[in-house]
């Protein structure tokens, strides 16, 4: 089974049962045209209700990250990954350079500045 690890209570799980399913995409563990578990098998590892992880991957279905055949299961869909590429990095314009930009003029700081420290700070991340 892909999706282990266990799960925080600060986010209802259907949540965190489709980000698992959205990181494994991600990093390449599932790749497109894959088949991915079973909502049953998931289910079964876990412990957890049938409805919950079935409303997890429906959001994943409905973004057509998931493809469902019927019979057969359910496949990473063709472009999933560049799809997610595209989501995440509008989400994460919206949710951390933008908080970061706001924070920055507050302060007072120039430009120049923030692209000093975030020019310092990257390369630690790039090796």
């Amino acid at each position: 089974m892909l999706l282990l690890g266990t799960f925080n209570e600060s986010e209802p799980l259907f949540i965190q049962i489709k980000e698992r399913i959205e990181a494994q995409i991600m990093q390449g563990i599932l790749r497109e045209g894959e088949q991915i578990p079973s909502t049953t098998q998931i289910v079964k590892f876990y412990k957890i209700n049938h409805i919950t992880v079935t409303k997890g991957i429906k959001i994943l279905v409905d973004e057509g990250i998931i493809s469902k055949k019927r019979g057969v299961g359910m496949f990473v869909a063709p472009g999933a990954r560049e799809q997610l590429l595209i989501a995440r990095r509008l989400s994460f314009a919206e949710n951390f350079v933008m908080p970061l930009v706001t924070e920055a003029h507050n302060l007072g700081m120039e430009r120049e500045e923030v692209l000093e420290i975030i020019n310092s700070t990257f390369p630690k991340y790039s090796q």
